[in-house]
């Protein structure tokens, strides 16, 4: 049964917009938003005044003075005046919280037509700032010291990882070379260059240990960015075809790191198995997928979260091949948050929207043959806050 079949109506992708990532120092919060916001409307072919409602979601967490960013988006038209604005945060799941939001304004009746944007400005905060920010996401270390930050807890991960199964070295250093790989096709990221497995394997001066045994090419960098997408009931003859959205999970774990298991991501396969229950879907029916590697020890554990593989094997899918472009499941073609960038609140609506090109045949130089269905996967803490979508073509 799929969403559609399950609530009776349509949740349709009908517009987007994406600004590239980076280190964006001519840009603000304000522009950002206007500049995808403005494109996703006029993609969507529809006046700003057919918008029902706006969900924005942003992290901040103090990395910008501004903490009441919900009615940015209005400075696109005068004819949003009075249009329903609300901000969402679920930390690095502020995207994806904002799009779900989103669907289940269309789904209750309360609008017809919802903008959902994804931002945040990060590099013109220092890096004491956006540790300290980061760190807010995580119940133990909220307000602590710490010389590694978020990479310091994904390290613990990726330590726990291999004391419980094998060494994982040299296959984070794949997953990262394949990300950089594929992020030079996307005119978006804010990375796009292929330094190849050597590199990315190796400990260099160039390249150095941030948290064993999390390397400078095993996390992503601190980003600004934007991307926006209208959701609509049904087509609104836009620029390209809609996207279906055919279903969506979302499961929460407990916050204490003494109460998860550091490996499962229990949290994260209960949203996937929401997602594909809804949609009627498994894994199989899936041509590519989108998933939160801000660390490559993250992209690993996804792999056996979304049953790609069972647990501790998640190596296997990278070293037969199923991840890459040409293999089974495609997995960040994107180039993903390793090459892409992550602006945090701007990473959940991002992935929507380069899936939505991948299925609407307009993602360029990313371009799969003959995807028809996608999936999103975008979280939030060390497992806690996490979301999936299932897409596909119309």
């Amino acid at each position: 049964m799929s969403l559609q079949q399950q609530f009776g109506k349509d949740v349709l992708l009908t517009g987007w917009g994406h600004s590239r990532f980076g280190k964006l120092t001519d840009e603000t919060l304000e522009s950002l938003i206007v500049q995808v916001a403005t494109e996703a409307i006029s993609n969507a072919g529809i006046e700003p005044g057919q918008i029902d409602e706006i969900y924005l979601g942003q992290f901040n967490s103090g990395m910008m003075p501004l903490a009441f960013p919900s009615s940015l988006a209005l400075q696109v038209s005068p004819d949003l005046a009075n249009v329903a604005a609300t901000r969402v945060e679920n930390a690095c799941a502020s995207g994806s919280a904002a799009f779900q939001q989103g669907t289940k304004s269309l789904l209750a009746g309360t609008a017809k037509t919802v903008l959902v944007i994804g931002a945040e400005k990060m590099t013109h905060a220092g890096a004491d700032v956006v540790g300290a920010a980061l760190l807010g996401a995580d119940y133990d270390m909220a307000g602590q010291a710490s010389s590694t930050g978020f990479t310091g807890l994904f390290a613990d991960v990726a330590k726990h990882y291999e004391k419980r199964y094998r060494s994982v070295s040299d296959v984070l250093g794949t997953i990262a070379a394949k990300n950089h790989r594929n992020g030079v096709d996307n005119p978006y990221a804010q990375l796009r260059k292929d330094l190849g497995e050597e590199f990315c394997r190796t400990v260099s001066d160039k390249n150095p240990m941030v948290a064993d045994p999390l390397r400078r090419t095993d996390c992503s960098p601190v980003s600004d960015g934007a991307a926006a997408v209208v959701l609509s009931t049904s087509p609104t003859g836009g620029a390209t075809a809609p996207v279906r959205l055919a279903g969506f999970g979302h499961a929460n774990d407990f916050f204490p790191a003494e109460r998860r298991d550091p490996t499962a991501f229990a949290a994260t396969r209960a949203s996937w198995q929401r997602a594909l229950a809804m949609a009627g879907v498994g894994l199989d029916d899936l041509d590519f997928a989108e998933v939160h590697d801000c660390f490559t020890i993250a992209e690993l554990l996804m792999y056996e979260a979304m049953g790609l593989t069972e647990p501790g094997q998640g190596a296997r899918a990278v070293t037969e091949g199923w991840v890459f472009k040409d293999g089974k499941l495609p997995i960040n073609v994107s180039g993903g948050l390793k090459a892409k960038g992550h602006p945090v609140g701007a990473t959940g609506v991002s992935q929507h929207v380069i899936a939505a090109m991948q299925l609407t045949g307009t993602a360029g130089d990313m371009q799969l043959d003959g995807a028809r269905r996608a999936a999103v996967q975008n979280m939030g803490g060390v497992g806690i806050a996490n979301y999936v979508s299932v897409l596909e073509a119309v």
